[in-house]
């Protein structure tokens, strides 16, 4: 494209008129520099590799003063002309050298030479023209101009020389310059500005404002290197204490090492302790070795402080340390009759450990027990009274919805944060090797992808293998033998067999009415009184109070919800005297309602009176035993058995069993064989939101079907339990006396269970078995001819009945 006419341009008038002519074209191609800016008299390299720009410094260089303009793009569209995104001011530059690379980009230097503003696109090109207009710097000149620039000469310098990024020949060059134009743009080509910055600064025609302009950002850029150079200080003097430190305290080792004497204070103390320890031998040479690997490790080292508190927690442990156990038998019978009402058991077992530790001299390992029973029966205070009675350290842990194999091991030291598992820190805790320490709920603990801590603790509770009990932490044996084990649990089902196999299974039955009576009137009582700041003469409490609590409105094998009802009565009574109540307040079995409003539950749970089809069994909970109450009903159908109440499998089977031993037995039951094809049978257990499951109803179900179809009432005093077979043979059962003492609590007269249970009576109370009756079965005929009435009823449903020979 052939360049049009030049003009030349006309100084402006003032100290800011040019100090030269400059001829430039009117039209000259154009090339979109991005984000930079180009101002005059700066240098500015160029690789040119579209072709758009390629073709523009070639028409540059054959043009007459290789003219070329200069426009930066803006972040949005403003200042667009015609499509392409360039902002108005840009800079005329002229091409100082050039070369083409093989690879068919083109490099150039370009040279800003004048301002100019974009007048109009003459072509799209490539390349492209573009029409601009030759700007000239307005003002400049007078003693402000010539103050701002030594301030702003100056703070360049200063920047200069606290910025990395400045070569120092620049703050040199930077006094050469006389012009308050020239000087503006060599600041501003030289700091690290934002694109909009720049442009601003190009834009700015008046010298005077465009100087002060420039001095503004340059302050701004000389606090932010000012605040740099300070950080970079404080770090480097932070570093270079902490490196003066570490020699220092090097040529301290090295003085004190041939000087003979101790080392660091600290180390000193430390060594002391585990020297006072009673250590193992196999302890103290880890010991020993890592505290020499210590005395070699720098103190701001992250690894100072992880060994030296695992040598902390090898010189805290009790490794020999014990507490003299009390062997006098009597006195703990005593301390033990104390706290506990009962429990014979379970007291006869603590007293002969006693025993053994007497002849043996009191070096025997501890025993591991595991008490199970219904929440409420006192497992976790019996232990608490045992370690009393024995003069032992008390420790207690609670095991329930442990999932991680790591909090019974420990972590390994390669881990950050890691520490011993709870048997370990617990230990620590207690100061001596032969505590009582208290599994609690081992039968709710949980396993997840991070191990099984069920597993871990079969070396815990192994008496052949915990002497050598190894922490992942500690790494080194540690002796559990003389730890007094007592593991608590509701229910053995869910305790896994090996951990069940390693321990000495004692079972706390629920309590019979005598028994939270007596708990009532000689523990809870008193407890209420002394928590709730009652005087024993404000408040009296009848037994037959307490034994109304007990019947309407608790309903529990053990007594934690009787202590709550008490609790409800002493608060009501506190707050009976402070509003000002005289004399002694009385509460007997007439007025428990206005103390704790409407009983709750009624004490005979049985059947009011004999009806068909209903029978009351008996049930193992892991709240205790429990009755439950089996329906039974005949409708018009096709023989179908429909079963409802949310009963697991093993329930339903027993079910099944139950209609295919009536149908067998069909005939001597007086039931036609043609009722089973023209009837249907339902059963529902009630409270159909709790799921069942066991053999142990079927000689309910037996009785209950069997009196639907026969129309012989049910007896309402009898409760019943057993696992029926195919033949109509009674099996045993399991938890005999808790299903005992739940019938005791619901009012039943008479209980059928079966013959293979006998010896489980012995260890319900005397008490209780003086107001049952017990009938002992062997077969299902047995069991219908104590249940069933003789006679059959003509009440109920009706439906069409068909007896043997119609």
């Amino acid at each position: 494209m052939t360049d049009k006419p030049k003009r030349k341009k006309k100084p402006a008038p003032g100290p800011a008129a040019r100090s030269e002519e400059l001829a430039l074209p009117d039209v000259m191609p154009v090339i979109p520099s991005g984000p930079n800016v180009v101002y005059p008299q700066q240098l500015m390299p160029v690789m040119a590799v579209e072709e758009r720009d390629k073709r523009a410094i070639d028409a540059a260089a054959s043009s007459e003063g290789k003219f070329v303009a200069i426009f930066s793009e803006p972040d949005d569209d403003q200042g667009s002309k015609e499509g392409l995104r360039l902002r108005d001011v840009g800079t005329a530059a002229t091409i100082v050298r050039m070369a083409k690379a093989p690879d068919g980009s083109v490099h150039a230097i370009l040279q800003g030479r004048a301002r100019v503003r974009l007048v109009a696109i003459e072509g799209e090109g490539p390349p492209v023209q573009a029409r601009v207009e030759a700007l000239d710097d307005e003002g400049g000149a007078g003693l402000k101009a010539e103050a701002v620039m030594r301030e702003a000469s100056a703070a360049f310098v200063r920047a200069a020389n606290l910025s990395d990024a400045m070569p120092s020949e620049i703050a040199a060059a930077v006094g050469d310059i006389s012009e308050p134009a020239a000087l503006a743009d060599f600041i501003a080509a030289n700091l690290p500005l934002k694109p909009d910055d720049r442009y601003r600064v190009l834009a700015e025609l008046n010298v005077g404002r465009r100087l002060s302009l420039v001095n503004s950002l340059l302050k701004h850029e000389l606090e932010v290197l000012e605040v740099r150079s300070q950080i970079q200080s404080d770090v480097k003097g932070e570093l270079d204490k902490r490196q003066r430190d570490f020699i220092l305290r090097e040529q301290l080792k090295a003085i004190q090492k041939e000087l003979g004497e101790e080392s660091a204070p600290e180390l000193a103390e430390l060594r002391e302790r585990l020297k006072n320890a009673d250590l193992p031998e196999a302890a103290r040479k880890e010991a020993d070795r890592e505290i020499e690997r210590l005395e070699q490790i720098p103190a701001i080292s992250p690894e100072y402080q992880v060994v030296r508190t695992y040598l902390e927690w090898i010189a805290d442990l009790p490794w020999n340390v014990t507490t003299d156990d009390q062997l006098d038998i009597e006195h703990a019978a005593r301390i033990l009759d104390e706290d506990h009402y009962g429990l014979e058991k379970v007291k006869t077992r603590i007293l002969e450990f006693l025993a053994v530790l007497n002849l043996k001299g009191g070096e025997t390992r501890g025993p591991i027990l595991c008490f199970v029973g219904p929440p409420g029966t006192g497992k976790t205070s019996l232990g608490q009274s045992i370690a009393r009675a024995l003069n032992r350290n008390f420790i207690h842990v609670s095991l329930g919805g442990m999932r991680d194999e790591a909090e019974i091991r420990g972590h390994r030291r390669t881990y950050v944060g890691a520490m011993p598992g709870r048997i370990i820190q617990e230990i620590r805790r207690a100061g001596s090797a032969n505590p009582l320490m208290m599994l609690d709920e081992v039968d709710k603990l949980g396993t997840d992808f991070r191990g099984d801590p069920a597993a871990a603790l079969l070396e815990v509770l192994d008496p052949a293998q915990n002497f050598t009990f190894t922490d992942h932490y500690l790494d080194i044996a540690f002796d559990l033998s003389r730890v007094f084990f007592i593991a608590t649990a509701n229910l053995t089902d869910t305790i896994p067999p090996p951990l069940l196999d390693r321990m000495e299974v004692i079972e706390l039955p629920g309590y019979t009415e005598y028994e939270k009576l007596e708990i009532g009137k000689r523990y809870l009582l008193p407890r209420q009184l002394e928590e709730n700041g009652i005087s024993k003469s404000a408040l009296r409490i009848s037994e037959g109070a307490i034994r109304e609590i007990i019947r309407s409105y608790t309903r529990e094998a053990g007594v934690r919800n009787l202590e709550r009802e008490l609790g409800s009565v002493c608060r009501r009574v506190a707050r009976l005297v402070v509003e000002g109540e005289k004399g002694q307040i009385s509460v007997t079995q007439d007025n428990v309602s206005e103390f704790l409003g409407p009983a709750r539950f009624r004490w005979e749970l049985a059947a009011q009176k004999d009806e068909v089809g209903v029978a009351t069994g008996l049930a193992a909970t892991a709240a205790g035993g429990d009755v439950l109450f089996v329906e039974a009903t005949v409708v018009p159908g096709k023989g179908r058995l429909t079963l409802t109440g949310k009963l697991g499998d093993v329930m339903q089977e027993s079910a099944q069993a139950a209609l295919t031993y009536a149908r067998s037995r069909a005939d001597s039951l007086g039931i036609a064989p043609a009722f089973f094809d023209r009837n249907d049978l339902h059963i529902h257990v009630p409270a159909g939101a709790v799921p069942k499951d066991g053999p142990s109803a079927g000689v309910t179900m037996a009785v209950a079907l069997v009196s639907a179809m026969t129309r012989r009432p049910v007896h309402k005093d009898v409760a019943m339990t057993g696992e029926i077979t195919l033949r109509g043979k009674v099996l045993p059962v399991g938890a005999i006396r808790d299903k005992i003492l739940a019938a005791h609590r619901a009012g039943s007269k008479r209980i059928i269970m079966p013959r293979d249970n006998e010896n489980d009576l012995l260890d319900v109370r005397e008490e209780v078995r003086r107001d049952l009756e017990f009938v002992l079965v062997d077969s299902v005929d047995d069991v219908l001819a104590a249940a069933l009435h003789e006679e059959a009823s003509d009440d109920g449903p009706v439906v069409e009945q068909l007896v043997a020979g119609s």
